[in-house]
């Protein structure tokens, strides 16, 4: 089979996990090319987008025979940016993954498979994005496999949207407790999103990691 994989944020726990996702479908008799522009995709029998911020266009879909998706959250439920992040602020004690078929808005092609994978509660992003690599990987193989007698349904249910979460979105409240804003701290970006607080007009940041003594 002929695979696109198109990943068009710099920042993506998918550039960290690429080679061993790579080298499996290879191994695996697939011939793969990793794009991280629409236009740069040629034709192919699959595309697979992964932390895509733009919409695909029509012309882009129609390049290849079938376009995958997979969003970390209960579609419709969590539509847009960042679910993970958002949920588990949330309070949620799990994420179910959906893998569906890519169209022309916004996270809302028919599904073929969902995955719901429960958390301890202690994940940080590090832990986060692991397992967001293995359970989509793993939608993706089951997809493959089966390819190209998989079944699709369509959507049902009320859908919701997350907004892209921002650096001010990693603000901790000085008067609240750790434990009270450890879901906040378990999801930031210790480089890119880290978090902080301001006491007297003096901004802080704040690294978090696990270690043991």
């Amino acid at each position: 089979m002929k695979i696109n994989v198109l990943c068009n944020d710099e920042n993506s726990w998918f550039w960290s996990f690429k080679k061993h996702f790579i080298e499996s479908l290879v191994n695996e008799g697939h011939k793969v090319s990793v794009h991280s522009s629409e236009k740069d995709m040629s034709s192919g029998d699959l595309a697979i987008f992964i932390s895509c911020t733009k919409i695909i266009s029509k012309e882009g879909l129609l390049k290849n025979t079938s376009n995958i998706v997979c969003h970390p959250s209960d579609l419709p439920k969590g539509k847009g940016f960042s679910p993970i992040a958002w949920e588990i602020l949330d309070g949620s004690n799990e994420i179910t993954f959906t893998l569906f078929e890519a169209n022309e808005g916004v996270d809302d092609g028919d599904i073929y498979y969902k995955e719901t994978v429960l958390l301890k509660g202690d994940e940080l992003n590090d832990d986060l994005r692991k397992i967001q690599a293995n359970t989509t990987f793993k939608l993706i193989y089951k997809y493959i496999s089966r390819f190209p007698e998989n079944k699709s349904y369509s959507q049902k249910g009320s859908e919701t949207f997350y907004n892209k979460r921002t650096p001010q979105d990693s603000k901790l409240d000085i008067n609240k407790t750790i434990d009270d804003q450890f879901n906040l701290l378990r999801i930031v970006d210790n480089e890119r999103y880290p978090a902080f607080f301001i006491k007297n007009g003096q901004k802080y940041k704040i690294k978090i990691e696990k270690f043991n003594d």
